[in-house]
């Protein structure tokens, strides 16, 4: 089985990655298989709303899914066939996620979206201090119009961090990030049909507040 995980962020090693990095350790603890994808930092398209989708057919030039072809949304969208389970990240940007990555969500999910039925996903953001629960949210909803089991974890999946490598310090943040992965770990295992599935291990709550 295998998760693909899709950094929102255009800073590819920032504290969003670190929140992804900390999930892709945990799934591998857990048996699963997992692939961090970046969208990079490079212009990506809006969806214009054209209806012109492939519907899974491959276009003249063989590419399935949205019909603009030329930059990082095709090449996420190819990996969904191939992928059991999602988690979408993003760092927070005036209370929303970035522009970018819900572009790419749209059209994806739009133009690909049979690959995605049925197959647990989850999201999660990264902000300095605030807004990233308004965030949170926009970018959970798609996944339940897709019929998508949403994975949840012991508190909103939110970490807090600013400069690189901040995001480590958010003790709770990271376990967080750690709880939604055994929990992706246990539904994609149920899914399957794994006999005798038991609970996922549960830590001991370790919370951090801002003011200590």
């Amino acid at each position: 089985m295998k998760v693909l995980l899709v950094n929102g962020s255009p800073r590819k090693e920032g504290n969003t990655f670190a929140a992804l990095g900390e999930i892709a350790r945990t799934l591998h603890d857990e048996g699963i298989d997992t692939e961090i994808v970046w969208i990079g930092n490079k212009p990506v398209r809006g969806c214009t709303a054209c209806r012109q989708c492939s519907c899974g057919q491959p276009y003249p030039d063989g590419h399935t899914g949205c019909v603009f072809n030329d930059d990082i949304c095709n090449t996420i969208s190819s990996k969904f066939a191939e992928s059991d389970g999602f988690v979408f990240a993003s760092p927070v940007y005036y209370g929303q996620p970035n522009g970018a990555l819900l572009a790419v969500m749209q059209r994806a999910f739009y133009s690909n979206g049979a690959a995605l039925r049925n197959k647990p996903a989850a999201v999660l953001t990264v902000c300095r201090r605030g807004g990233a629960t308004a965030a949170f949210q926009c970018l959970q909803m798609p996944l339940q119009m897709m019929n998508m089991p949403v994975v949840t974890s012991q508190y909103w999946n939110i970490v807090y961090g600013r400069d690189p490598g901040q995001a480590a310090q958010d003790s709770e943040g990271m376990q967080t990030m750690r709880t939604l992965a055994r929990n992706m770990a246990w539904m994609l295992h149920g899914l399957r049909g794994s006999n005798a599935l038991e609970e996922p291990e549960k830590e001991a709550w370790t919370p951090m507040n801002f003011i200590r």
